[in-house]
């Protein structure tokens, strides 16, 4: 990794090309964000910087974590995230990292976390069909049906797909094109689909395919 950055879900639009084209995009307030910390491989055994976005207030963090910013002579940060980048030497501590970063054209992925869903049944989880609604099926049209054979090897195998909690889980989408940035609004539209509802926060580094 080579570069990253913290922003927030705004929305999906769409934005024509030169030609016409339409393109589906999502809109990301990426950063600004500040270097709230610094890791070499002589003290800590790996290259990282810790970024910090959107200020807060202190009561809505921990003494460690106002601690962690007044010592470095920065406001509190609610959002903390840690890049392993190849050379951190053009990064010091307080040093503000911008949209700029990015350019238009280039490769990135994108993390966040799913929309929650709950607990859901086997139909709306796993895509499965439903019994027939009509001519004496009973009330069991959404069950999950059989789980497996009876006395051998009377249990259920691993990954057997069942109801359960769906959603609200960290996802990666690799290899995202950057169709525009506006450096004024901190704003970056990327192609395609990203995880997580408005307002989520994502995390933004250069393509591992690239």
């Amino acid at each position: 990794m080579k570069k990253g950055i913290i922003g927030k879900k705004i929305g999906m639009t769409q934005i024509f090309d030169e030609v016409g084209n339409v393109i589906p995009v999502t809109i990301i307030q990426a950063g600004p964000c500040v270097v709230s910390q610094k890791k070499t491989t002589e003290q800590d055994g790996y290259n990282a910087v810790q970024l910090g976005f959107e200020d807060c207030k202190d009561k809505h963090a921990t003494k460690a974590e106002i601690g962690h910013f007044a010592k470095n002579g920065l406001t509190t940060k609610r959002h903390l995230k840690e890049f392993r980048l190849e050379d951190c030497s053009g990064y010091n501590v307080g040093d503000v990292v911008s949209v700029e970063t990015f350019a238009v054209g280039e490769k990135v992925d994108v993390t966040g976390m799913t929309k929650g869903r709950g607990y859901t049944g086997v139909i709306k989880r796993w895509n499965h069909h439903h019994l027939r609604m009509t001519h004496g099926t009973g009330p069991v049209h959404r069950q999950p049906g059989s789980m497996g054979a009876n006395s051998t090897p009377s249990r259920i195998f691993k990954n057997k797909k069942m109801a359960g909690q769906w959603g609200n889980e960290q996802v990666t989408v690799l290899n995202l094109k950057v169709v525009k940035i506006d450096s004024e609004k901190n704003l970056i539209a990327i192609k395609g689909a990203i995880p997580g509802a408005k307002d989520g926060i994502v995390f933004i580094r250069d393509s591992v395919k690239a």
